[in-house]
């Protein structure tokens, strides 16, 4: 017991240690293959210095964007992906830059009848043997690299496997799940949120329910080390989390819309007293030039290299049952105005003919085999590229909702007309947090997350992250019956309560 308390209290060193042997492996594994074609990488110099530097720097730069290394907070799935991910963004800008580097060190005139120095050859377009300098340099070099770099990410995908599983066991082993008590205010979607508690039983032993004014309440947080807030009253709620805090219990609240916006404000003196501000709402000036910038170069840049793509897809939606290829639909972007949102045809011709306005279920009978494969890889979307590019979206923002659909949210989630004060969006915060079946309330509450941190890094953020969404087998999970376990945990604490 007295080892584990060490351990414990050692923990965040233990996991520093880990996460730089797994930095380092991942070095070696991607310059151990490398070095022999570029003999620079051997010493010390301009080249070894850029390139060591430049994969650090990137690695542990892309990490962190894509999430970290999150041991104990995320299961081993997560984990791997984010750092996987990480990784080959990192390995792909050192590549890039040994070799952009190592066509100016080549010594040119190994491939040119006549003595020509490297610098003054790059510099000579018309010099008759620079074509074939730089096939020679393509093929030699870059080629053969590009095989290495794919050795290098296997072996590299191995070691963050190994270091994963490693680490998570390790922490696990030294930190027992804490008991958790949920308190609430009605039972209604109580069990949901029961499910996805015990969906980490390694984090959370979900021991206990109780309703905010049971008279008992205090002596139950005391018995608990963990305390998640579940739709409690903002004025009971306020004593029970400093009598959480008081007693070193872990708090976790799910938020409403006030929560978000208190959570992004930021802490003002008035003469000498804090307050907490909020009131910056909307962009500036400088943030909407940049962000439409960003837009029109972002989406020419994608249209271009996703047109090959773009092409065979129309042509599979129309072999396929010979109709339409696009499919235009009214949608809601800022201050509410409509607009054609365009994406390639993934249901059967009228397929809301006989049924009207209706959000796609998993296994929807409506959606063809060709959508199905376009649905998957998010392909069915590109053409909401030109969308951008006229100016009705923007690459990051909120998706954009359907009036009819809108209008039924706002009639129990109100607060839904909020993400409307931004354009609507290719992707964003909702898209690469949540899940193809999280609630609307889950979404809307990410969505205002994003309105009230915006800044033109997290558009880079989520534009980046978003490759995630393909290695999420949950992105597109439909909804799942509670499981028997969940439903009799639930309806046993109830009953003690009557």
């Amino acid at each position: 017991m007295k080892r584990i308390k060490i351990a414990t209290k050692l923990e965040k060193t233990f996991l520093f240690i880990i996460k730089f042997f797994m930095i380092v492996l991942l070095f070696c594994a991607f310059f151990s293959l490398f070095y022999k074609q570029i003999p620079q990488l051997k010493t010390i110099n301009r080249t070894s210095i850029i390139s060591f530097g430049m994969f650090i720097v990137a690695v542990c730069g892309s990490i962190r964007i894509y999430g970290g290394f999150p041991v104990g907070k995320k299961n081993v799935s997560d984990i791997r992906n984010s750092v996987i991910l990480g990784t080959l963004v990192g390995d792909v800008i050192t590549f890039l830059t040994m070799y952009i580097m190592g066509i100016s060190s080549t010594k040119y005139y190994e491939f040119s009848d006549e003595f020509v120095g490297p610098i003054d050859a790059l510099s000579n377009d018309t010099h008759p043997s620079f074509s074939m300098f730089v096939n020679h340099y393509v093929q030699e070099k870059v080629i053969p690299g590009l095989c290495l770099l794919l050795i290098a990410f296997s072996i590299q995908i191995i070691i963050i496997w190994i270091f994963a599983k490693f680490s998570n066991a390790i922490y696990f082993k030294f930190n027992q799940p804490k008991k958790t008590l949920i308190i609430y205010s009605h039972e209604k979607d109580l069990p949901v949120l029961v499910s996805k508690i015990k969906k980490s039983p390694l984090r959370w032993k979900l021991t206990q329910l109780v309703k905010y004014d049971d008279i008992k309440i205090g002596r139950k947080i005391r018995g608990n080390s963990a305390v998640f807030f579940f739709n409690v009253p903002r004025h009971v709620r306020t004593d029970l989390i400093e009598f959480c805090y008081k007693h070193n219990k872990d708090i976790y609240i799910y938020p409403d819309i006030s929560d978000i916006i208190i959570y992004s404000s930021s802490t003002l003196l008035v003469d000498d007293t804090a307050v907490l501000a909020s009131t910056d709402y909307g962009m500036s000036f400088e943030q909407l030039f940049l962000k439409r910038l960003g837009d029109i170069i972002f989406s020419l840049l994608l249209i271009i290299i996703t047109s090959p793509i773009m092409l065979f897809s129309a042509i599979a939606i129309k072999l396929y049952d010979k109709g339409p290829i696009l499919y235009k639909q009214k949608r809601l972007t800022k201050d509410a105005q409509e607009f054609n949102v365009f994406k390639f045809r993934s249901m059967i011709v009228n397929a809301e003919k006989h049924t009207g306005a209706m959000i796609a279920k998993k296994n929807d009978s409506r959606i063809t085999p060709i959508g199905k494969f376009l649905r998957r890889f998010r392909i069915d979307e590109l053409p909401q590229l030109f969308n951008i590019f006229k100016g009705d979206m923007s690459v990051v923002g909120p998706r954009p909702e359907r009036m009819e659909i809108a209008e039924e949210y706002q009639k129990y989630l109100p607060e839904f007309q909020y993400r409307l004060k931004v354009k609507a969006g290719l992707t964003g915060l909702a898209q690469i947090m949540s899940k193809y079946n999280t609630t609307p309330k889950d979404k809307l509450t990410l969505d205002i997350a994003y309105i009230q941190q915006y800044s033109l890094w997290l558009d880079i953020k989520i534009i980046l992250r978003t490759l995630i969404v393909f290695l999420k087998s949950d992105s597109t999970e439909g909804n799942k019956k509670l499981s028997k376990d969940v439903i009799e945990f639930v309806e046993n604490e109830l009953n003690k309560q009557k």
